[in-house]
């Protein structure tokens, strides 16, 4: 496997900082901690790049809070100044992993994203009758560190920017307390409690290295199981087969597969049906000839509306951070059958007045 060396230089150049900045920034340039970093803009990126490049720097703390999707999860947002880094160090090393990754892994990828998910999905359907389902048990509170950073090292061979990859990772130690549940594995000792795990989930580098991490499994379904009808999107995947007794198997082999990751199936929700009932899949019901919305998110989107309505009311926040909100929502639902809903949630709305 080739190996990359001499990646620092270019991580720490200012203008690979400057476009890092421009990434963690789009979107959020009205948020506080956004606008004083970008206020001293130059002056802020140049402190960046002397404690990067004198290997000075540092992390800081998350701020952590949570959101209900529609189970509750723990977000941790790490502070601005840690995002451009966290960007920075992306845009060098994401180019050398992504021409490793299959086709069909959706999540947190150029030209990619949950729509082309759904209808590499929807593909299957029409053409497979069968489809194993399945998720990973805690899958960010479980991700190994000594995996991942052997995952890494066998493809940077730069001591720099190894170290700041192994300051990242560590920083997200224990940041699941509630979720970090330890899983013991056939061959384990009583030290394997002990073994660092964890990121944040708030993190674009977490979202990154989820794809380095399943990569493995990716290539097991794709090379050993032969598997052609796969979609992953971070820790959600499909399996489509012609027969069921397939996809029983492959589901042993899977779980055999992940213990290897020290990851385990959600298994209780992994199973095995025919794809015309409809496949549940990022938050839709995906048929062979249409999506349907599941009503969770129609609801989730009702009360958020009516808390952007209030709070517009209420002038905390300004009209076109609704009108943004809803035609995001909107542009969204019409992916799948979903007039009926849209009318009945946004037709006779009556817009309070701002104070």
């Amino acid at each position: 496997m080739k190996t990359y060396k001499h990646l620092y230089p270019r991580l720490t150049e200012f203008e690979n900082l400057y476009w890092a900045f421009r990434s963690a920034a789009r979107g959020k340039r009205q948020r506080h901690d956004v606008a004083a970093f970008e206020f001293n803009l130059e002056g802020n990126l140049l402190e960046l790049q002397d404690q990067l490049q004198r290997q000075t720097y540092r992390t800081g703390g998350y701020h952590n809070f949570l959101i209900h999707d529609p189970k509750p999860r723990l977000i941790s947002a790490a502070p601005f100044r840690d995002r451009v880094a966290h960007h920075a160090l992306c845009r060098v090393i994401e180019p050398i992993f992504e021409r490793r990754f299959i086709h069909d892994s959706y999540a947190c990828r150029v030209g990619k994203g949950t729509h082309a998910a759904l209808d590499r999905a929807q593909e299957f359907s029409k053409r497979y009758p069968y489809v194993l389902k399945c998720d990973l048990k805690h899958f960010f509170p479980s991700m190994d560190h000594q995996i991942l950073r052997g995952q890494l090292a066998q493809v940077i061979a730069d001591r720099q920017t190894m170290c700041l990859a192994d300051q990242i990772i560590e920083s997200g130690a224990g940041i699941h307390p509630d979720e970090d549940e330890p899983f013991y594995f056939e061959g384990d000792d009583l030290f394997a409690i002990n073994r660092a795990r964890g990121l944040p989930i708030g993190n674009l580098t977490s979202q990154f290295w989820a794809n380095v991490y399943l990569n493995p499994l990716d290539q097991f379904v794709k090379r050993e199981l032969k598997c052609d009808g796969y979609v992953r999107y971070v820790d959600d995947f499909l399996l489509f087969a012609d027969d069921k007794r397939d996809l029983h198997r492959w589901k042993k082999r899977i779980i055999r597969f992940a213990a290897s990751l020290r990851l385990k199936l959600h298994e209780p929700e992994s199973n095995v049906f025919p794809a015309r009932v409809g496949v549940p899949f990022l938050g839709w019901q995906v048929y062979p000839d249409h999506w349907r919305l599941k009503r969770r998110n129609g609801v989730a989107f009702q009360r958020r509306f009516k808390n952007l309505l209030l709070a517009f009311s209420e002038s905390k926040i300004k009209w076109n951070e609704v009108d943004v909100s809803v035609q995001s929502w909107v542009a969204h639902a019409m992916h799948g059958e979903t007039y009926g809903l849209r009318r009945a949630l946004l037709s006779g709305v009556i817009l309070p007045r701002a104070a």
